[in-house]
């Protein structure tokens, strides 16, 4: 199964405010918006997939919890980037500085802002397109550092904010470099 595109705006243009309230509605659905208001309806994953993502956001959940410098989110976490876009990254961390900058109320919805890092892990029903088209407007939106995990091809796509992306073929580990200083995700646990 592959995610559902549906473009509503000659139907209905959905505020933030709605858009919120259909996610609380379906909260058995997973959606994302595009920046042009195209809803997109994610498909669940299937168990090896849920699995290693799972080990993903554990292995940045503890370095988190021992760092102490920001904030990490899994696949279910929102967030509305600059550009007008609502979007869930499988996993993303955010600097204490600038989650405490957010209201609380801006904090129990999808957060405004775009996080400082952001994970996809492409599973078999994402389009590679499409995931790479993501991870390019996260870093346009600011994201300081991306990784685009494919595990078919055991290669990381690398996004920089204001750099090429770099691609590795078949890496057992990757630094979350001046970003998350000290981070490194253990690749084998994920492949």
């Amino acid at each position: 199964m592959t995610a559902l595109s549906l473009n509503l705006q000659s139907i209905v243009d959905l505020t933030d405010e709605q858009f919120y309230q259909l996610c609380q509605n379906n909260n058995n659905l997973r959606f994302e918006r595009t920046a042009t208001g195209e809803l997109i309806i994610l498909p669940p994953v299937g168990g090896e997939t849920s699995n290693r993502n799972g080990k993903l956001t554990q292995q940045l959940f503890n370095w988190t919890d021992s760092d102490g410098t920001g904030i990490a989110f899994d696949s279910s976490g929102g967030f509305k980037l600059p550009n007008g876009s609502d979007r869930s990254p499988d996993a993303a961390w955010v600097t204490l500085e600038r989650w405490n900058t957010l209201t609380p109320e801006q904090k129990i919805r999808f957060a405004p802002l775009c996080p400082d890092f952001v994970v996809e892990l492409l599973s078999p029903s994402d389009s590679l397109k499409d995931t790479q088209s993501k991870m390019r407007e996260y870093r346009d939106n600011g994201a300081r550092l991306g990784w685009l995990i494919n595990r078919k091809s055991r290669q990381v796509e690398i996004y920089r904010l204001g750099k090429e992306v770099e691609v590795l073929d078949s890496p057992d580990k990757v630094a979350g470099e001046m970003v998350l200083p000290g981070f490194i995700l253990n690749l084998e646990a994920i492949w």
